[in-house]
């Protein structure tokens, strides 16, 4: 196990601490054509997953009166920052009854 640890030390990025219920801004590099671009997603944190080279988030915003969801791999390659746009106490490790409320009920 340690072998492996040490190889995944290489891969990790450096991240800001964030926790469940905060709002992240997220700005992920997208390729078009032959152009490179970047573009920020800002959402709820609704669940952490994972740790080291394996961890996930997975975010959660409302777009024209949808519910989107993105996870996003903490040591991808395609994630260019993360910023901490708000923070929130929240009483649970996972959110995912906000998907079934909106506005102040969630």
């Amino acid at each position: 196990m340690k072998i492996i640890e040490e190889l995944e030390q290489g891969y990790l990025k450096k991240i800001p601490e964030f926790r469940v219920g905060d709002t992240l801004k997220v700005h992920v590099k997208i390729i078009e054509g032959d152009k490179e671009r970047v573009q920020p997603f800002t959402g709820q944190v609704i669940a952490r997953k994972g740790r080291g080279t394996n961890a996930s988030i997975t975010l959660r915003k409302i777009s024209y009166g949808e519910g989107v969801e993105r996870v996003f791999f903490l040591c991808s390659p395609k994630i260019a920052r993360i910023e901490i746009a708000k923070r929130e106490p929240v009483r649970r490790a996972k959110l995912y009854y906000t998907r079934a409320h909106s506005g102040g009920a969630a």
